[in-house]
């Protein structure tokens, strides 16, 4: 049986890479973190979309490497703030904000809107570059509405306030469930079903 790519994530964020290692493990694929190599990556702002500043650090990380790399961009979209944070989820509440203070910011442009008007939905963009440097993405959407206050123990980031269907937020979800279910998750399984396409056709290493 063909060893898979180990990939190189580009990302500093641990919650992220033990998500994406956690998603990678399931369907067969290797994944370390950027930093292990003792190597730190530019955060993006150029970018206008989450491709594009996945594009971003998986083009710098591959450039400082060599390696096979993967790379993800995600944040949140709310309806009613025009689809805000978005690109700017993780400094949302200015550069170097904690979670807590991305979440207040976001709880108090909300104010006392009712839930059928607090829609929102998580996205995420997952860019590979291949040991010969063909480019592969997939993207994933986790659809649910922001509510009023915190609820769970697991997760990072917007979970605590993230509400799905059943009433439950990201943060009441183990690891195990997450990694079944969120945008990351999602769009880490359509990036390695086009990968084993790949592999059939033509490469052995993957």
């Amino acid at each position: 049986m063909k060893q898979k790519t180990e990939f190189l994530a580009a990302t500093g964020n641990a919650g992220k890479l033990e998500e994406i290692n956690g998603v990678l493990r399931s369907i067969g694929y290797g994944c370390t973190g950027i930093g292990s190599l003792g190597i730190k990556l530019t955060d993006p702002e150029d970018g206008s979309s989450f491709y594009e500043n996945a594009m971003i650090k998986a083009k710098e990380a591959r450039r400082k490497t060599g390696r096979a790399v993967l790379a993800d961009d995600s944040g949140l979209m709310v309806d009613a703030l025009g689809g805000a944070p978005g690109v700017h989820t993780a400094r949302y509440a200015g550069e170097g904000a904690t979670d807590d203070e991305n979440m207040d910011k976001l709880l108090a442009a909300l104010g006392d809107l009712p839930a059928e008007e607090r829609t929102a939905r998580f996205v995420s963009c997952v860019v590979a570059i291949l040991p010969d440097g063909r480019v592969v993405s997939a993207s994933g959407v986790c659809e649910g509405w922001i509510g009023t206050q915190r609820h769970g123990e697991y997760g990072f980031g917007y979970d605590p306030i993230f509400y799905m269907r059943g009433g439950r937020t990201l943060s009441d979800l183990t690891d195990e469930k997450r990694y079944t279910c969120s945008h990351r998750a999602r769009a880490l399984r359509k990036l390695a079903f086009k990968l084993r396409g790949i592999r059939r056709m033509k490469y052995d290493n993957l």
